[in-house]
């Protein structure tokens, strides 16, 4: 049991390191070959606050738009997190 379960870890763990390396790779020549918003994007995020009030309401703020580069891939590379994070995250309404 425990030797079935150790080399699917293993298998595990290898897999994501090739996508890993496979998007780095494919990250690097899309920046050699750059389009206009391939590989790197500058995205911007309104994000919205939700304050709460004793009475049950809650006020909904919106804080100055900020502008995030974000880089087109599966994984975070270059200090960059992936644009499909960042768009999905700046969806999000904070609760304070």
């Amino acid at each position: 049991m425990w030797v079935i379960a150790r080399w699917a870890l293993l298998g595990t763990v290898a897999a994501l390191a090739i996508a890993y390396a496979a998007d780095y790779v494919s990250l690097r020549h899309r920046l050699a070959h750059q389009t206009a918003n391939d590989p790197l994007e500058a995205i911007t995020i309104q994000h919205t606050y939700a304050i709460p009030h004793k009475d049950g309401m809650a006020e909904i703020v919106l804080a100055p738009a900020e502008t995030q580069t974000c880089v087109h891939s599966l994984f975070p590379h270059l200090g960059y997190s992936p644009c499909w994070y960042v768009q999905r995250a700046s969806q999000k309404t904070i609760v304070m």
